[in-house]
């Protein structure tokens, strides 16, 4: 594996650790030429996993487009890199064992799936995520989710009732 700072080819496993469910495999890397620790990720690929949109559009799973929604929600809150590694890792592995039959999921199953796991992390990013997720219009929609979450908080966590904002309309 090429290092990413200096370029060299030479490098060694310092520590390799087993992600999602065994489908992947997390690699902590040190050159041998400067010294650089680095981290490399080994996926099984497979057909593709795709997400069916509200209009019946199919896309593949994008693995980054999650993070950076997750990331987005999560920035400037107490959370750490390995937090929202684990956060994301356990989404993957959820909409995966959720559409393992036909190698698909729905986006708002998706949706709903995030948002319920940022809302077991953190509570501002979850009124952040919903916020875009549930495309909020208004102040009233904001404090009929923080009511809604201080309910869930009451009944074991948000995501229980599952209803979303196209349900209530």
């Amino acid at each position: 594996m090429r290092c990413p700072h200096c370029g060299n080819y030479d490098d060694k496993v310092i520590e390799s650790r087993t992600l999602a469910n065994g489908e992947a495999i997390r690699r902590r890397r040190e050159c041998n030429g400067c010294g650089f620790r680095f981290t490399s990720y080994e996926r099984i690929e497979d057909k593709p996993f795709m997400v069916v949109k509200r209009d019946g559009r199919r896309q593949p799973f994008d693995r980054l487009k999650l993070e950076r929604g997750v990331v987005r929600a999560l920035e400037k809150r107490p959370v750490s890199p390995m937090q929202i590694e684990s956060l994301v890792n356990d989404i993957e592995d959820q909409s995966e064992i959720t559409g393992r039959a036909n190698h698909e999921i729905a986006s708002h199953i998706l949706g709903d799936l995030v948002l319920r796991k940022i809302g077991e992390l953190d509570k501002v990013a979850y009124i952040r995520f919903a916020s875009v997720y549930r495309h909020f219009e208004n102040v009233d929609e904001f404090v009929r989710e923080i009511k809604k979450l201080g309910a869930f908080e009451k009944t074991g966590g948000p995501g229980e009732t599952g209803s979303s904002r196209m349900e209530e309309t």
